[in-house]
């Protein structure tokens, strides 16, 4: 295990050649070999910065077989880089299935970390930042786009979404109709030369896109929903509950009576004290 070699995951721009580490066009040069999503894309990164390493490719298709000849020769101890389109490689793309495969095997993996689309538009967004959640693309079947849409309905954090831009104005009006007319920033070709960033609403979108035509790569930071809102909701349908069935209702999930007592008057808004003196009553009458 000690002769085994590396797998470096290293970060390429996402638009913007100067965004390239000085580390990522060392270690582009020093590996054995560099397993790229596209090789007819990458060789233009790579005759930018005069880098001579052998390539070969490793995407969507080949990405289970190709990682069990790219471990074999981290075995023998080479070390390969692995690179993506743009950004950094494992996010979103088939180098996960690589990464998962080298650990599974002992192989050490280490980063070279650099431009992300997904944090650069987050910061871009002026949405909270402090809890996120990435989705990457939505799926292009129906019943699996429906699934993810009703798993993101209730989600509090901050939704972060890629999208091409022959899809742009489908996705915005699935997230319109599943979600509420919430806040988003779209941001197109960050760090490139038409880099734009919209901040408004799903509906205005939806307007803006029936005049102008989808241009570019895009991010799409959509502000999640209101917790208090939620709350609320919760609370309206608590109280159709009697005290006695909405005690029975935690009561069956196993809780103890103290549990079960404090858990309803936190869904209800009120005092345990409270929640106390109606089951007593309750018993009284019966």
């Amino acid at each position: 295990m000690e002769d085994y070699g590396i797998l470096y995951l290293v970060a390429t721009p996402i638009g913007n050649l100067e965004d390239m580490t000085y580390r990522a066009v060392r270690i582009l040069n020093e590996v054995d070999l560099i397993a790229a999503e596209d090789t007819r894309n990458s060789i233009k990164l790579l005759n930018h910065f005069e880098i001579h390493t052998k390539m070969t490719s490793y995407h969507e298709y080949n990405k289970i077989e190709k990682a069990i000849k790219l471990i074999e020769i981290l075995k023998s101890g080479k070390n390969i880089a692995l690179i993506t389109d743009a950004g950094m490689p494992g996010i979103s793309d088939p180098g996960e299935d690589l990464v998962r495969m080298c650990h599974e095997n002992n192989v050490d993996v280490t980063v070279v970390p650099g431009a992300s689309a997904s944090v650069s538009a987050l910061a871009l967004s002026g949405l909270p930042s402090r809890r996120f959640v990435f989705e990457g693309f939505l799926p292009t079947e129906k019943k699996e786009v429906e699934i993810v849409l009703n798993r993101l309905k209730d989600e509090t954090r901050t939704i972060i979404l890629y999208e091409a831009p022959h899809r742009l104005k489908k996705t915005l009006n699935r997230l319109f109709q599943s979600l509420g007319d919430r806040k988003v920033s779209i941001c197109k070709e960050i760090t490139k030369k038409y880099e734009n960033v919209m901040v408004t609403y799903l509906s205005e979108a939806l307007g803006f896109y029936e005049d102008n035509t989808p241009k570019g790569e895009y991010v799409l930071v959509i502000s999640g929903r209101d917790e208090k809102e939620i709350e609320d909701e919760s609370r309206e349908v608590f109280l159709t509950m009697s005290i006695d069935e909405h005690m029975d209702m935690y009561l069956n999930k196993g809780m103890d009576k103290k549990a079960a007592m404090k858990q309803v008057a936190k869904d209800r808004g009120v005092g345990k004290r409270e929640i106390y003196q109606e089951l007593i009553k309750s018993d009284d009458s019966r």
